[in-house]
Parts: C-alpha cells; structure tokens; sequence
C-alpha cells in the first residue's frame, strides 16, 4: 500500500470510526494523535524495507489501529524489525481486555494507560508473550483487591517466580526469568513491571544507574496507584507500598529515573526527549533534591550553544555519565539532583572542559572549554555523596509476621520447582546415554535451570559423531544463554557454519553465535539463504568486502535505537538500517555466516577479522577511518596501608579520550581477561607493559571512605606508536579515616550450626554493618581473638550489629566450647562454611595469599564493601575492631 493511500485510509477511519467497531477512539486527545500519527510516519519512512508494517494492511479496529499507530511510532528499530505485527496486535488485544475485565481499569487515565499499560517493552530485555501467560495467571488471584491490594499480592506472586541473583549485562525477558527462578534487580523489575502491567495496573521500572556511596547500581518498581505513584523491590514484597532494603539508600541516591515509552509530557522533570522515549527524573520521589545550572563557553568567554554536558557519577572506580544533554542559545543546561558531587564533563568540536559540581551549594557553574585531547591532567578530586536519609513508612509487627509467614510459602512453591531441574546425578546419566564428557555435560545442564530439557534436547537431536562440537558450542555461549535459548536456535548455528572446523578460532569465533549483549537468534541459515552467491565469494577473498557493502547498504541512524538494545543480525538485513552497535553485531554474525573469524575486541568494541596471516584486522566502516598502531603503558605503585595491589573497576580504571573529547572507559572484566590472558589487578594489567592503542588516556583512581566519599585522581597520558609510556598509579588516602579496602559477596550462603539450614550473609546480618569470620577451632590464633571479643562483649554488643562466625567444617562446631572464653557477645550467630564458599570467596576477593591461616576477621556491609581485615595472629583484635567501628 502506498503512502498517500495509507493516509488515506486512517483518514477515513478516523472520520467514520472504522467499519469493524464503532468503540471509542484510544487517543481522545486529537493533538495528542497528531503527534503521535507524525511520528509514526517518520518511522515508517526511516524503514521503508522489508515490508515492516503489514499488520496495518489488515482490518482492524479503530482503537487497535491506534494503539498500534502509538506502538509502531515509538518503538525502537528492532522491535521494529524482529518481531511480527500480530505480536503487537495481541499485546494491544490483551491490554485491552485487562482494562475491561479488571475492576480498576476504567479508573486508569487515558494518558497513564497509554504509556505504562500498554507498551509491551519495559527497558532492554528480550520480548515474549508474558502478558497473555501473566493475565491467565492473575485474572483470578486479584479478584476482590482493591489496585493498592493488587500491586502487593502481583509483587506476592512474583516473589513466587523469581528472586534475586546477580547475573550479566543481558536482560532476559519476563518468562526467561520465570524460567530460570531467578534475576538480577534488572531483570527483577522488567518481571514485576510486565506482571502489573498484565493486570491492567500502569508500572515503570526506576533505575539509578549509579549509587553515589558505594559501588552498584539498583532497579526497582513504581505502581500507579489511585493518582500516585508509589514503590516496591521487584519480586521483594513487603506488607506495605513505598518500603523496600533500599529506602535508606534511595534517601541518598544522586540520580533515580524511568524511561517513558513514547512522548510524555508528566510533573516530572524531562531529562532527556528521543524518538522512543521519555527519560524522566524521580530522584525527588525519594530524597532531598538541588537544582543546578551549567553555563559552558568558549575559551574566549562566548556561550557554546549546542555543547555536549555530561553529568559523571564516580561509581565501580571511573566516572560513569548518569545524565547527558545539550547547551541552549545561552550555552546553558540545568539538572536535579540528590545533593552531592558530580564531575561535569563538557565537549564541544574537539575540545572540552569539566568541573566539580555541588548540588545543594552550587546554583551555578561555569566550565570553558579549554582543553584538548592531549593536554595534560592531573587532577585530584574530593568526591562527596548526600548525607544519610530515610524514607519512613509504618508497619505494624502483625503485618511483618504475615509477611513472613507467606514469604516462606512462596519460598517452599518456588523451590519444589527448582526442584525440577537437572541435578549433577541426572545430568551424569544423560551424558553417559549421548557418550559426552561427563565434567562438562553436568555443567551445561545443571547451569541450564529450566532450560535444561532444550539443552538436552539439542544434545539428543544432534548425530553422536557431532556431538563433541555440540559441547563445544555449549562452553562458549554464557550461562544466561543456557538459560534462556532454544534447542533449534543452537542447533542452527551447529548445522549451518562453515568454516576450517580444526582451526583454533573456528569454535570461539565462527561457531559462536555468542557476539556482543545480544539475544541468540539463529541467523546463520538466514544469511545462507539471503546473502547473494557474488557477495559471499567477494568476502572470502576480502573481508573488508563485507565491511565496504555494509557501509554502502545499511544505513546507521542511532535515533531510531537510543538505548541500542541490539536488533537481531537478520532484522538489520532485512530494515537495512540500524545503531552503530547492532550494525558491528550484524557485520560479525554475517562473517560467522561465511566461515571467517570475527569478534568485537572485549576491551575497545572494535569490530575485527582474521586474515589469511592470522592476525586480527579492524573492519573499516568508513573511507577515511584511521587504524591505530599500538604502543604500550605501564604503571608505577607506590601501596598504600589498606590497598597492596589496586583492583580494575575497585580502585582504577583507564578510559580512550576520543577524538571529540568524550572518553570511553576500557572494559578489563572477567572474560576480557581469560580472553586476552590478562587479569584484574595492577600487577597483571599496568606492573608490566600493557598493549593499547595509540591516544589519549585518563588513569582514574579513587579511594572509597567507610562512609562513602572518594578520593579520587585523574591523571592523562599519550600513548605512541612503538612506545611505552610510563605512569604514576597514586591512591590517595586518608589516615584518619576508615577506607574501603575491597568487597565480598553478601548473598553468599553457609548453614546455620543450631539447626543446619543453609541461609546467606545478607539473610542473617539483615541491613548495615556486620563482622564475619573464619575460624579454626582448638587453634591458638583463634583462642586469642575470642578472648579478645569477650574481653569488649558489651561494646560489641552496645554496637547492636551482628557477628557472624563461621566453622571451616561441622567438626569443627563440635568441637567448639564457647564457655572456654568467658562472656562472649549476645549478638554471635554460629554457623557452617560449607564447601568452604564463605572461606573461598574471602580469599578471592581480598586476594589473601595465605589460604590456610586462620583465623579471618572482615567487617562489611550490605553492599559487601569490607571497611576492616585481619588474618592470622592478631593481639588486640577487639579493640582494633572497635576503633574501626567507632569510624563508621
């Protein structure tokens, strides 16, 4: 259908209100629709292949066609280009029906409805079919609720579903997490945002996407209810709305948004407008805010207009952008913020400037944009969050108890499906039945959860003689994938890569369907069909080729994708146009396609194939992009009390300035180490030469203090070509004041001695502070510190924070005397570190040598930042815990 005859034809349907239904329109609001309708026209124009908007060929009524309209409008490429209309139209169908049947639907405001019912997308997860299977789910539980009764019983049930577990970046979607029975907080909230929004309740997820006092970020949930907006932990119910773990830290947060899905115009503040949604502020929902302006200049005084002003929150040891936007006519931008310190960074044609920002004492600040990349830096900076604050709320202790009580039933609900999944022993016996490697056949599995039946299933579809590379292609995809991908999609990439399967980059990079943070999806018999016979034999030869026919082919608008959530290899295919992101995913699953190597380099993101030497070669995008040589960097330390060898991402981090003067902080993690055979330290990454490309750099270094502040030092060098350059690593330090000496994991887990239940740091010590310890039984080093602790049992327990102590094994406990040592606090809860993970994870994570000595004191906090460490022999333990704790 061409356009004029599209046009046309809403037209007409509007007029008439359609000749299927003569419902009320879903937008009464004609201004309203008329921005949404351009809008909706600008999209379909910026996509105008692969026939993306059929569904509107069809009949439809004249609300669907219009939420539909709405939908398409704002909805970022991908979702454009990877799913079907009739997807959309069945989520629009539901959504409409949930406001029918639910009590509360008619009460729900057209404009609230419209942004935070019915989209189907939440932030940056994966889309499925979670409405419909969600409604069918609580249709009948909510009957008879009042909404503020409903969203507590749909937060009941999620907690039902799913709890919390850290995992990667990749946000799995609403049923992947039923599937699993677990999540992080990101993927928590997406769950718990889709089930209220499956009711027919309006929700949004609410990020920071930094704290300022400690390292981590959070994500939780916000309910429309009865004209306000209130909150919960995803997944976390309590007895009431607006309490959660994290009211004291939101009290003190610096930065809390939501992005709006489509054009809102709410009481919040607009942080940001793109072509798919709204960023709005809701620090003030949670903690005393300030106001500040940002005037930015050129060197000679004038106000740059159109200036790039990044609000930097210093956060996992660099200083992360939480908010980015751009300079009026005057040169000015302004923001709220909770009221504390932020770095300004401000860029504009190459050159840029930055500065410290007080909220709550700065009203105004000036930056000129007086540097360019090159100059040096060397900068210390005092970084000081908001002051501790609460968020009150009631709750009676009968409403705790309740609460419990059904916590603990949805815990025994949960686990009898958890139960369900492979154990070691069933895993054991389907590998011996396929002739797999035992070892890794029960990793695969058990890792798989709830998809342990595709994993399986993939592993039996696949010929014996295949099946070792079927493994193969197991060990490389990561554990979330496991969790959530089908059997057919493995099985796509095992049957259609070609490729020298002996080499030694055949498996990790052309059998891997695993690029970037996408979602898999089986393109590799996609582009065997679609990629044309003259073009696949042009890449073999060169694949620069590929490269050269992406530039020329598909066109890269970043605004049609703002929060880059990748588009499917085969979606940029067929919209021929995506974000720079998913067009460097795209490039690579295309080269997989063909047989040859390529990766995104895990530390810059440069998109690289092997060539026929068997070096690594960056794809060239553009006519003119220059490739970097590379020099080398290496780094001085001079320890500090507290830090021996300085932690990536803990106490440093190194960021590319780029040519604009915007930096990119280099990503050194956990698999970029195995991967390029480095590690996490400065002894393994800076102690000796550290291959980089030639540039700029900024060395950022931070002490984190007990209660939260930083010191923290920016420090700039060049690297050259051929050359290694030489810096100082400085952590600066106070004295007089107790710093942040490393983390630990807080949700790991040990058994309780009274009565062997297995239970976490976190579920026993409850929120704060805390002490933890090792202990070896019948060991002097251990008597002394005993004697110690009874010697001050009143101040410890004066404290009125938990002591946690821990037995290497069950032996051990009973063994234990604690009479031998006279008065020893009430607050000690005795338990067993079994399969040593406490012990393991201590170790680790303040990288103690000697594993053996006993016994290890840690005092810590929720958020697992270890603020005290003793080990071994140690006179006058308890009073140097006490000074410790005096600090805090």
């Amino acid at each position: 259908m061409n356009k004029t005859l599209f046009t046309f034809s809403v037209f007409l349907l509007l007029a008439t209100g359609g000749c299927k239904n003569q419902e009320e329109h879903f937008v009464t609001d004609r201004e309203a629709w008329k921005v949404i309708n351009e809008d909706f026209e600008h999209k379909r124009a910026a996509l105008p292949h692969g026939d993306l908007f059929a569904i509107f060929d069809e009949t439809l009524a004249t609300s669907e066609r219009e939420a539909l309209t709405f939908l398409y409008a704002y909805m970022p490429a991908g979702d454009v280009t990877d799913y079907p209309g009739d997807f959309y139209l069945r989520n629009v169908q539901m959504a409409f029906r949930a406001r029918k049947e639910m009590p509360w639907g008619e009460r729900i405001p057209e404009e609230i409805f419209r942004h935070f019912v019915l989209p189907v997308r939440v932030n940056n997860e994966n889309l499925d079919d979670s409405r419909t299977v969600f409604y069918g789910e609580l249709k009948d539980r909510l009957k008879g609720l009042s909404l503020q009764e409903a969203v507590l019983e749909v937060n009941h049930w999620c907690h039902e579903k799913v709890i919390y577990t850290p995992s990667d970046a990749r946000t799995s979607s609403p049923l992947a997490s039923v599937k699993t029975a677990y999540g992080r907080c990101g993927e928590e909230s997406v769950f718990t945002v889709a089930a209220l929004r499956s009711a027919g309740i309006p929700a949004r997820q609410v990020y920071t996407p930094r704290w300022a006092h400690t390292d981590d970020n959070h994500a939780w949930v916000e309910a429309w209810v009865d004209g306000r907006w209130r909150f919960m932990g995803a997944c976390e119910p309590e007895p009431v709305l607006d309490l959660a773990w994290f009211n004291a830290p939101a009290a003190r947060g610096m930065l809390m948004h939501t992005n709006v899905f489509g054009r809102y115009n709410g009481p919040e503040e607009t942080m940001e407008q793109t072509d798919c949604f709204t960023e709005i502020n809701v620090t003030a929902h949670y903690a005393p805010i300030a106001r500040a302006t940002v005037t930015v200049v050129t060197p000679e005084g004038q106000p740059a207009a159109g200036a790039t002003v990044e609000f930097k929150l210093y956060n996992y040891a660099e200083f992360y952008t939480v908010s980015r936007k751009i300079t009026d006519g005057q040169g000015q931008t302004s923001l709220s913020a909770g009221k504390g310190d932020m770095l300004v960074w401000a860029t504009q044609n190459g050159s840029f400037g930055f500065a410290k920002l007080s909220f709550g004492k700065d009203e105004t600040i000036t930056i000129t944009l007086d540097k360019q990349p090159g100059d040096a830096i060397d900068m210390a900076i005092d970084v000081v969050p908001p002051a501790d604050g609460a968020i009150s709320v009631e709750v009676t202790e009968a409403q705790k108890q309740e609460n419990a009580r059904r916590l603990s039933e949805e815990d025994a609900l949960r686990n009898e499906y958890v139960s369900t999944f492979y154990t070691a022993e069933k895993a054991r016996v389907t590998a011996n039945e396929l002739g797999l490697d035992e070892e890794k056949s029960i990793r695969m599995l058990t890792a798989a959860r709830g998809n342990g039946q595709e994993i399986e299933n993939f592993l039996r579809q696949t010929p014996a003689q295949d099946r070792p590379e079927a493994l193969a292609l197991l060990e490389v995809i990561s554990e979330k994938d496991l969790r959530d991908t089908p059997a057919s999609v493995l099985t796509d990439h095992l049957l259609h890569t070609p490729g020298n399967r002996s080499g030694q980059y055949f498996v990790p990079y052309v059998l891997n369907p695993r690029i970037a943070n996408e979602i898999l999806s089986p393109y590799k018999s996609f582009f065997a069909d679609a990629v044309p016979q003259h073009l696949k034999e042009e890449v073999q030869k060169d694949p620069q080729a590929l490269a050269t026919w992406i530039n020329t082919h598909i066109t890269t608008n970043n605004d049609l994708n703002p929060q880059l959530i990748p588009i499917r290899p085969s979606g940029v295919w067929k919209g021929r146009a995506a974000d720079n992101h998913s067009r460097d995913i795209c490039f690579v699953a295309l080269a997989r396609s063909l047989g040859i190597p390529a990766r995104m380099e895990p530390v810059t993101g440069k998109v690289q194939y092997v060539s026929d030497g068997g070096d690594w070669v960056d794809a060239d995008f553009g006519v003119s992009l220059p490739i970097s040589g590379q020099g080398m960097a290496m780094a001085s330390y001079s320890p500090i009390r507290s830090i021996a060898d300085p932690k990536y991402y803990s106490h440093f981090t190194l960021a590319n300035v780029r040519e604009d003067g915007t930096f990119r902080t280099l990503n050194f993690e956990s698999e970029t180490q195995v991967d390029m055979g480095w590690g996490d330290t400065w002894s393994r990454l800076l102690k000796q030469p550290l291959p980089l490309d030639e540039g700029y750099y900024i060395l950022t270094t931070g002490t984190r203090m007990a209660k939260g502040h930083v010191l923290a030092r920016l420090t700039s060098f060049r690297v050259l070509p051929g050359r290694a350059t030489e810096i100082a690593l400085q952590m600066r330090e106070n004295t007089d004041d107790v710093q942040v000496i490393g983390s630990i994991d807080a949700e790991a887990t040990f058994q309780l001695a009274e009565n062997e239940q297995e239970t976490s740091i976190l579920q026993t010590t409850g929120r704060g502070y805390f002490i933890i310890a090792i202990l070896g039984a019948r060991q002097e080093p251990t008597n002394h510190a005993l004697r110690d602790i009874s010697a001050f049992a009143a101040e410890f327990e004066a404290w009125r924070r938990p002591i946690l102590l821990l037995f290497p094994h069950e032996q051990d406990w009973k063994n234990f005397r604690p009479e031998e040592f006279g008065a020893l606090p009430a607050c000690i809860t005795y338990g067993i570190d079994t399969e040593n993970r406490i012990s393991d994870m201590l170790v680790s994570a303040m990288q103690l040598a000697d594993t053996r000595s006993l016994p290890i004191f840690v005092i810590a906090d929720t958020f697992g930042r270890v603020v005290f460490l003793s080990q071994g022999y140690t006179i006058g333990l308890g009073e140097q815990m006490l000074q410790a704790i005096h600090k805090l």
